[in-house]
This record gives C-alpha cells, structure tokens and sequence, in this order.
C-alpha cells in the first residue's frame, strides 16, 4: 500500500476519534434532556438529531458548503477566529462529521438514559450526592451499554462517511483524504489492488464492529440478568 492511502487511513482514524470524542460530550447532554423532558420543544429536538438519517449526504454537503463558505456568517466567523477557512480543511470536516454521525451517538444514549432505574436516582439524591458524583457514580455505571454502543457506531460510521466529507473536503492528499475517497479514487484510476485492500479492510472494520455491539448488548443483558 501506497503513502497516500496509508495517509488517508491515518486521517480517517483521526477525523473518526476527535468526532466521537466531542459528539459524546454534546450529545450526552441532549440525550439526556430528551430521555427525561416531556417538555414542548422535545418533538422538533428529536426530529433535528435525527434528521442526519434520513437526508442524503449531497443534501447535507451542499448547506454545509453553504454554511461554512467564508462569506457565511459560521464560516467568516471561524476565518476570523482562526485565519483559516473551513471548506476543504480538516476542521471542517471534523464539523461536518459531528452533525452527520449526530444521530449514532444520541439515539443510543437516549434509550440507555431512558432505561435507568429511577429508584437508583432517587436514592442518590436522598444520600445527599450532587450533580457530578451522580453522573460519575449512578448514571455512567448504569448506562455502560448504551454509552459504548454509541462510542463504537458513531466511530464506525465516521470511518464510513462519503458524500458529505467529499463535499467539504475535497480529495487534498495529507489533508483531507480519507479512506472512502481513496477508494473511490484508487477506482477511478483503476487502482483496483488499492481500492480492494482499503475496501476490504472497510468491510472487515464494519462487520467486527456490528459483531462487537451485538455480542456486547448480549453479554451486558445476560449479565444484569
């Protein structure tokens, strides 16, 4: 394998992590608001996480071009802030990517905080705990299932992505070239030894990962049995 695609591997593994590293500490909080709110709004929230799902990644590249062109408000902002722009940068595809692997990481989060033990709450509260000894003691404990679940899917589908990153970032070698570009790439230029090996290790990455959740939620269910 080439540099080029053994680049665009490291910046995929890169672009995976910093994604799901900060989807976690945004969606964590919406999921929780979700899975105890009944309030008015919860409908048009739920609807907004999961809209990612349901749109084509061309429709979510194009408003993204849209959004973070440097004469948009987001994107001359973050020219301003950083002197660099976010079309066809890493930073953006970073943003992108936190929106479009958004409903990976809340669903699962929801349902894991929808399904804690009410008692469990309850009784932290009457022992006096405060807010973060709850969180670290009660609900990450108690939600282990849920969290690694959308830890692993949101990683996995980051890995994935295509439409959206080859929108906002381009194919710029040692920039933002990632995996599924290179595949296409390497297909184009009828690379085809390239372009199986990365996209054998994209299926073989896909299924252990599938196997991995499954196997796990079995597991984790069989022991609070």
């Amino acid at each position: 394998m080439n540099s080029a695609n053994l680049s665009a591997i490291w910046i995929t593994i890169q672009l995976a992590a910093v994604t799901t590293v900060i989807l976690f500490l945004i969606g964590a909080p919406i999921a929780w608001w979700l899975a105890r709110t009944e309030a008015k709004g919860k409908s048009v929230v739920e609807a907004l996480t999961t809209l990612p799902l349901v749109l084509p990644p061309t429709v979510l590249g194009f408003y993204f071009l849209l959004l973070f062109n440097p004469h948009a408000p987001l994107g001359s902002f973050f020219v301003w802030m950083t002197g660099e722009t976010l079309t066809f940068t890493f930073h953006g595809l970073v943003l992108a990517s936190v929106i479009y692997s958004m409903p990976f990481m809340i669903q699962p989060l929801k349902v894991a905080f929808e399904q804690l033990d009410q008692e469990l709450l309850e009784t932290a509260k009457v022992l006096g705990a405060n807010a973060w000894t709850t969180i670290l003691n009660v609900i990450l404990p108690s939600s282990v299932r849920g969290i690694i679940t959308a830890l692993v899917l949101t990683f996995a589908h980051t890995v994935g992505e295509f439409g959206v990153v080859l929108m906002i970032g381009g194919n710029i070698p040692g920039k933002t070239r990632v995996v599924s570009i290179a595949i296409y790439e390497n297909v184009e230029t009828l690379n085809y030894a390239d372009a199986h090996l990365l996209a054998g290790g994209l299926l073989v990455f896909s299924f252990i990962t599938l196997v991995f959740v499954y196997s796990w939620n079995r597991g984790t269910r069989i022991g609070l049995n």
